[in-house]
């Protein structure tokens, strides 16, 4: 039995794939969107992941560090150690700079570590971690730098030590990595002049001994939970377990760019239904008088729905096809992290067939409302 959608496609070979394809980018912005949400979803995850901490303490009543400013005594890493179960704590500090490179600024985020605690660098691929107390940095391989170029940061001189690839901050800006020390002077210390004039002010504020968090880890087979609840009632800080913190990152900080990046999706999805809708629209228009005549000729009307609906599934499969490759030769031209899964990809094919039916039915419709006397009609 002859296929009419397939004679019908093949008649007009080119404007249908380029029609698909025209969709298909549209389709293919859609991954990228969803894309672009995986991305921000593993960024948050992977500082954490990489400092791998079982508990994190900040500023009591804060969500800190990430969501909320946050402000500790570095000292008190060694009233949390001495809890039973801790067997390890690290104080951390996170500041935003803009780092000179080439006469361009670049934004970044800059990490404050103890030498060979939690914090350091976990993803070298050039160079070595800091050893130095002082005026050392290991900077992100998307900063452009390399091995001892040299960086002015406040009023001190940085050498470059170490290049790491894929060290990210929760909002995609790539790391550096600072000894705490540095890291405190640049973030906590004030000026000369401000000191000076504090002075006079009969203020005396000197003291960078601050940090933005205390991370711990736990002995296997401790309650982590109970630890944590501990230090909140003892410690009367905010403490959180790893997972907690995951959630505050996902949640209170990826939250509204998920919503803005799943409206946007859902209008693309929309515009492509109605673009499907009106090209088959269309096509059964320019061939209105051919359907009146198998209409005519005792064809029934379910052969002629079948050839339309089919012709709507391919163009539907092929914009797919033509997305899908549209979306993987761009995805890593964009300057935030982009993850494709095959799962979203199927859940998109899912939704071009159920668009593909129903953007079809317009051009149904039509087709079965033509008279056969169009047949011969002018």
């Amino acid at each position: 039995m002859i296929n009419l959608a397939s004679k019908d496609i093949s008649h007009s070979l080119g404007k249908f794939i380029v029609t698909a394809i025209g969709v298909g980018m549209l389709l293919g912005i859609v991954l990228i969107m969803i894309g672009v949400y995986r991305g921000m979803i593993v960024d948050a995850k992977s500082l954490l992941n990489d400092i791998n901490a079982d508990i994190w303490v900040v500023q009591q009543d804060t969500l800190g560090p990430f969501a909320q400013s946050s402000r500790l005594y570095e000292d008190l890493k060694h009233q949390i150690i001495s809890i039973e179960g801790v067997t390890e704590t690290a104080a951390l500090t996170f500041q935003t700079l803009q780092i000179r490179k080439d006469k361009k600024m670049i934004r970044t985020t800059a990490i404050g570590y103890e030498i060979g605690k939690m914090g350091r660098p976990a993803r070298i691929i050039k160079g070595r971690e800091i050893l130095k107390d002082h005026y050392e940095i290991v900077t992100d391989a998307k900063l452009g730098f390399d091995i001892n170029d040299k960086i002015r940061l406040g009023r001190d001189i940085y050498t470059v030590v170490g290049i790491t690839k894929g060290a990210i901050f929760n909002n995609g800006e790539p790391l550096v990595f600072l000894n705490l020390k540095d890291q405190q002077k640049l973030q906590f210390l004030f000026s000369n002049e401000t000191i000076r004039n504090d002075r006079a002010r009969g203020i005396n504020v000197t003291n960078s001994n601050i940090v933005n968090a205390i991370v711990a880890k736990v002995t296997k087979g401790y309650d982590i939970k109970k630890i944590t609840e501990y230090i909140k009632r003892w410690k009367h800080k905010s403490a959180y377990t790893n997972d907690e913190e995951i959630v505050i990152l996902t949640k209170n900080l990826i939250e509204m760019s998920s919503k803005q990046i799943g409206l946007f999706t859902i209008i693309l999805i929309i515009v492509s239904s109605v673009i499907i809708s009106l090209i088959i629209y269309t096509m059964t228009i320019g061939k209105i008088k051919e359907i009146a005549i198998l209409k005519l000729i005792g064809i029934p009307n379910f052969i002629i729905v079948k050839m339309i609906m089919q012709e709507s599934l391919v163009l539907g499969i092929l914009a797919f096809i033509a997305g899908n490759i549209f979306a993987h030769l761009i995805w890593n031209k964009f300057p935030k992290n982009t993850v494709l899964l095959p799962i979203d990809a199927l859940m998109l094919f899912g939704i071009v067939v159920l668009v593909s039916v129903l953007g079809s039915l317009s051009g149904v419709y039509r087709a079965t409302k033509a008279n056969p006397a169009e047949a011969i009609g002018e």
